[in-house]
């Protein structure tokens, strides 16, 4: 009786919390056009029949939690936009599932990874104001450790500060924007004029300079990410935004070889030693195996090897020889930049017929790996089918002629052409059947 007690105690405690956490985020529906505009919104923008968006609901659920247990101003809510179609063309939505931060006139739309923290961190962010302040050198001390990249405007009012802030109001859906004044800087840091835009990462700082680096948007858009990173598919796909060639060590780190640990050396060294050379154009990482590569150019690569992509047009370039030094490796990402080096792929006519194989291939060949019943069902019935119908398409084509050809007849050809096969079916017969007949005739012509 105990047990039975305790088990519908877990069950109404069970449903309670579940409520609770439903309750965390709210379905919308087409009054939510006129009632958000005094909170901000991080609204789901799903479709019932989507996996993905199935996928992303358990997470949904946590990310509601989770905004609301921290006190954040941030409302969940999701929304079916197959059934408010209208509402979800006006936000922008064009694929399901999309993420949107809705603030007052301004959506935010969300393309990171579709983790908890990661869509929590981006809510906080932009909810926010566009750019924060740093008081203190504590204040900046801290920001410095949490951040990898921090851009901050030093100085007072000026015409750069608003280009900034118009700059971060764009930006936020990418990183964090400060400013603060020259008192709160480390004591490191010395600027040789104000007011300036500073961006402190790979334990070092920055300036902008408008005639070097071009606009302020541009250079914040370069310098976002750190001189190296851990590359994975999301990451290369964000790098596309920064119209950067990406230098990638391809290497093995669950099974690290000398050679593949001297390769992702040389790559970090390059990134550092080299950055007043080759930051503007490139940057610099390496991938854990060859498999997204492969697939991306439709080819194999060895691991370990050095490959630098050019996300805009889907090029590529690999080197001619082995890279084992830092200056091989200079003298191929110089030939890369000054157009020496043999690119492959492209994104031309033929690439593209090329692409549309290669990933119909990939398809059928997941599925026959992954369920070979189901690969044979999905490609053997209608494959058998279809080679059904040209086989009834083709005897029937056959008979058709026949027929024609016998309708074309006339009485006394169709007379010719029986005597003539009689006359062919008396030759096939044997010779004891001619004597047979032969002997009747005598026997008819005795008795007459």
């Amino acid at each position: 009786m105990a047990e039975v007690k305790a088990s519908v105690i877990c069950g109404v405690l069970a449903a309670f919390l579940c409520s609770a956490v439903l309750g965390f985020v709210e379905d919308l529906d087409e009054t939510f056009k006129d009632t958000r505009e005094n909170d901000v919104w991080l609204v789901d923008f799903y479709a019932p029949w989507c996996g993905y968006c199935k996928k992303l609901e358990p997470v949904w659920l946590e990310v509601g939690a989770e905004l609301k247990s921290s006190g954040s101003p941030v409302r969940v809510g999701k929304m079916d936009a197959t059934a408010y179609s209208g509402m979800a063309s006006e936000f922008g939505v064009r694929g399901y599932p999309t993420i949107k931060v809705l603030k007052g006139d301004l959506a935010y739309s969300y393309k990171g990874p579709r983790t908890k923290d990661d869509i929590v961190e981006f809510a906080n962010r932009v909810a926010g104001p566009a750019v924060r302040a740093l008081p203190s050198k504590q204040m900046f001390e801290h920001m410095l450790k949490r951040h990898d990249v921090l851009f901050v405007y030093v100085g007072a009012d000026s015409l750069l500060k608003e280009k900034y802030n118009d700059v971060a109001a764009e930006l936020i859906v990418y990183t964090y924007f400060f400013s603060a004044s020259e008192e709160a800087l480390p004591e490191s840091v010395s600027l040789s004029e104000l007011p300036a835009v500073v961006v402190f990462k790979d334990g070092s700082h920055f300036t902008y300079d408008e005639y070097e680096d071009g606009s302020l948007s541009s250079w914040v858009n370069r310098e976002r990410f750190q001189g190296y990173l851990q590359i994975d598919g999301f990451t290369l796909y964000e790098l596309g935004d920064t119209g950067k060639l990406v230098a990638i060590a391809v290497i093995d780190e669950k099974d690290p070889t000398e050679q593949s640990g001297r390769l992702k050396t040389l790559m970090q060294r390059v990134a550092k030693e080299y950055r007043e050379q080759f930051n503007r154009d490139f940057q610099f990482g390496h991938m854990d195996g060859n498999d997204y590569i492969n697939s991306l150019i439709m080819g194999e690569v060895t691991v370990p090897t050095v490959i630098i992509l050019n996300t805009s047009n889907e090029q590529y370039f690999l080197p001619g020889e082995p890279i084992e030094s830092v200056e091989q490796l200079v003298q191929f990402i110089s030939s890369v930049l000054n157009g020496s080096a043999q690119a492959y792929g492209g994104d031309g006519f033929m690439q593209r017929i090329k692409r549309v194989a290669f990933d119909a291939r990939s398809t059928i060949m997941s599925v026959f790996r992954s369920s070979p019943l189901l690969g044979c069902f999905l490609f053997g019935l209608p494959l058998g089918v279809i080679s059904l119908m040209c086989y009834g398409i083709c005897t029937a084509e056959s008979d058709d002629s026949l027929d024609e050809k016998r309708e074309g007849f006339t009485d006394e050809e169709e007379e010719d052409e029986e005597e003539e096969e009689q006359l062919q079916a008396a030759e096939l017969k044997g010779p004891e059947e001619e004597e047979d007949v032969g002997e009747k005739d005598l026997k008819e012509k005795k008795t007459d």
